[in-house]
């Protein structure tokens, strides 16, 4: 497919007033807007005015660092895309689940229920949850090693799967005239039995709009990767050069051609921060306020906990220790990780600098211009091999979502970049992607276990 066929995707990463840790701060900011759910209707509507691919939602389970720091009370997710498909008619539904502190039936089923209530707009970004904070909160002493995480991912997507499809798409027949709800020889038992989990089924919902929600990845370990590269069809990655963006793509790509699956059907999405206003001056004078707004005492604690130090072993106004742990003796967010530290390293930053550049979007690419200026950023790695769309991360909300969308959508449409108006209605049509087949229907029966 040639660069001028080729449209971005866009999907619109909200989190309460915004993705900066001060954005609450501000005085238009609403400090309890990340419990309203009017809010979030409200940025779903903006974002679909903006004919963006999806909305998502991250997610843990567990409060993120200190709640003195930025809000922190989070609504469940897919209770909250359940209510957005209702506010919204065409946008994708997108929630974070854990496979670590979940189980494959009951979080099948809830996609599926997003799904059905969406009429095909849901979906599901997998993560494996770092830390032991969380483990804590399911009566596990510190979390499962990495490996052993993304052990249980794989598994756990297999049983998915096979959940979603243990319905045939014709299965209900609602023949009132012979009292025949569903055929009961196209509902079946999975019987799964794995190293991690033994699950009968059927699942208690029928096949979905979509067949199965739309699986996002977000791990850029190698492990992270590989899980990705077997399953996922869209990709949330945090890379700050355009070099490295390049290499993530193209390994990624490699990596999905090699475990049989086209390319193509593997979107990905680096996370952009646009800081954006009339001027360069003034977005930059923007960016400024916001971080000024840091508490650093927070903030340096934050960073400490990431990499794994104490926090008076950061001073605020010195570059980071030279003696930090490798990357192999952290079990939790690699690959965040070592961005953090090279991006130190790389452009000598102080912990004060380091904390500033981190308050905008945690490790994600963070960039202050014109409409123009962020469209010429977007067009860059996209039309030079690093990247298929972009994970808009708006530092406020609602107000940089709603520059972005009146202010750089248009830019990008002008250059033939992004749709003008949605021609399918649901995620995967969206994203250009094929509806997956049943493994256990017609010509793929027994074929697949």
């Amino acid at each position: 497919m040639g660069t001028a066929q080729r449209k971005l995707h866009l999907n619109a990463f909200l989190m309460s007033t915004g993705h900066h840790e001060a954005s609450w701060r501000l005085p238009e900011s609403d400090p309890l807007a990340g419990t309203d759910i009017r809010h979030y209707q409200n940025l779903a509507r903006i974002a679909e005015r903006g004919t963006f691919d999806s909305v998502f939602f991250a997610d843990s389970p567990v409060i993120f660092g200190d709640v003195g720091r930025r809000p922190a009370g989070k609504l469940e997710p897919t209770v909250l895309l359940t209510a957005l498909a209702g506010a919204t008619e065409k946008i994708g539904l997108i929630a974070t689940a854990s496979t670590t502190y979940n189980d494959p039936f009951n979080l099948a089923r809830r996609f599926a229920s997003v799904d059905v209530v969406s009429g095909g707009r849901a979906g599901w970004n997998v993560v494996t949850t770092a830390g032991p904070d969380a483990a804590r909160n399911f009566g596990v002493d510190d979390q499962p090693a990495h490996a052993a995480r993304y052990e249980r991912a794989a598994e756990f997507l297999d049983v998915a799967g096979k959940l979603w499809d243990s319905w045939d798409d014709d299965a209900v027949v609602a023949d009132k005239e012979s009292g025949v709800w569903a055929d009961a020889d196209r509902v079946r038992p999975i019987d799964h039995e794995g190293k991690h989990f033994k699950v009968r089924g059927p699942l208690n919902v029928p096949r979905s709009p979509q067949g199965y929600p739309l699986i996002v990845q977000a791990g850029s370990s190698e492990d992270g990767k590989d899980l990705a590269a077997r399953y996922a069809e869209a990709v949330f990655t945090a890379q700050q050069t355009l070099e490295d963006a390049q290499a993530f793509y193209s390994d990624l790509k490699a990596r999905t051609a090699a475990a049989g699956r086209d390319p193509e059907g593997i979107k990905i999405l680096p996370g952009i921060v646009p800081v954006i206003a009339s001027t360069e001056a003034d977005a930059r004078r923007l960016e400024q306020e916001l971080d000024d707004l840091i508490k650093p005492e927070y903030a340096r604690a934050q960073l400490a906990k990431t990499l794994r130090v104490a926090p008076e072993e950061l001073a605020l106004d010195r570059q980071l220790p030279s003696d930090l742990p490798s990357e192999d003796s952290i079990e939790g967010a690699k690959s965040r990780y070592t961005l953090i530290v090279e991006l130190a390293r790389r452009e000598r930053l102080t912990v004060r600098q380091l904390i500033g550049r981190l308050g905008g979007g945690r490790g994600h690419r963070t960039f202050s211009g014109t409409p123009e200026q962020v469209a010429d950023a977007i067009q860059l790695w996209f039309e030079n091999g690093a990247a298929d769309g972009f994970n808009i991360m708006p530092p406020v909300l609602p107000a940089g979502l709603e520059i972005f969308v009146d202010h750089v959508v248009p830019v990008l449409r002008a250059r033939g970049l992004f749709r003008t108006e949605y021609s399918g209605s649901t995620l995967r049509e969206h994203y250009g992607l094929e509806r997956p087949l049943n493994r256990y229907s017609g010509a793929l029966a027994g074929l697949t276990a």
